[in-house]
C-alpha cells in the first residue's frame, strides 16, 4: 500500500524560521514578523488574526522580494531527494502549512505532488486578504483527507512531519508522525523525534516501515 506523506513547512522544512520571516526580511520588517510569531505561539491571536497582521507588513511586496525569500531562506538539506526518493517508490508527498499559498506552491517544483497554504491574494497585493481563506490546525487534518482520497490512501498510510503546535491535529489524526526540530507543542505526541538539519536523516526514521 503506498503511503502519503504530509510535511509541514514552518519550523519544519525551514529550520528555525517561518516563510513570513523570511518573506519580511526582504522588506526590512523581520523583527515584526517575529512578533507575530511569537503572539500566534503563545495563542495570543489565531491565524486569521495572524494573516490580517503579515498581508499589513506586506504593502510593498513584490514577486522579487518572493523569490529571493524563498531562495535565500535556511532549507534543511536533501528535501529534494527525500522527495524524489518517494516518488520513486510509489508513494506521495505533500505540503500542508498555515502559511501564504504562494510560498508554499513554490515547493511543486522541488517534487512535492501537492502544496497547500493559507489563500492569499497575488503579489504585489490589490485586494485584500479573505479571512475564510486562512488554513488552521484543524484545516490540515481536513486537507489531508482530501489527500486521501484523490490518491486513494487512507489516513492509516499518512505520515505527519511538523513542529509545533499547529501540527498537533494532524499528528493526532495520523498513525505515525516526525516531530522535526520541535517545539513543547508537541511533546509527547510524535511516533519519531528528529533534531537536525538534514531531512533525509528525519525521514530514514520511517523510510524502510510499512
Amino acid at each position: 500500500m503506498a503511503r502519503l506523506h504530509l510535511f509541514d513547512l514552518d519550523g519544519t522544512l525551514l529550520r528555525g524560521t517561518t516563510s513570513p520571516v523570511e518573506i519580511s526580511r526582504q522588506l526590512g520588517l523581520e523583527a515584526e514578523a517575529v512578533a507575530l510569531d511569537e503572539a500566534i505561539s503563545a495563542g495570543l491571536i489565531g491565524p486569521p488574526e495572524y494573516a490580517a497582521e503579515v498581508y499589513a507588513l506586506w504593502a510593498h511586496l513584490t514577486e522579487a522580494h518572493v523569490t529571493a525569500a524563498f531562495e535565500g531562506a535556511p532549507w534543511l538539506e536533501r528535501i529534494r531527494e527525500v522527495w524524489a526518493e518517494i516518488r520513486e517508490q510509489g508513494e506521495y508527498c505533500a505540503v500542508v502549512s498555515l502559511s501564504p499559498s504562494f510560498f508554499v506552491e513554490r515547493l511543486i517544483g522541488w517534487g512535492a505532488h501537492a502544496a497547500f497554504g493559507s489563500r492569499f491574494p497575488a503579489v504585489p497585493f490589490s485586494e485584500p486578504v479573505d479571512p475564510a481563506g486562512v488554513l488552521s490546525a484543524a484545516a490540515k487534518v481536513e486537507i489531508a483527507d482530501r489527500l486521501c482520497a484523490e490518491f486513494g490512501v487512507t489516513r492509516a498510510d499518512c505520515i505527519a512531519y511538523g513542529d509545533s503546535l499547529s501540527d498537533r491535529d494532524l499528528f493526532g489524526a495520523v498513525p505515525v508522525s516526525v516531530a522535526v526540530n520541535a517545539d513543547r507543542h508537541l511533546a509527547g505526541l510524535a511516533t519519531h523525534s528528529y533534531m537536525g538539519g538534514d531531512l533525509w536523516d528525519a525521514y530514514e526514521l520511517v523510510r524502510r516501515t510499512r
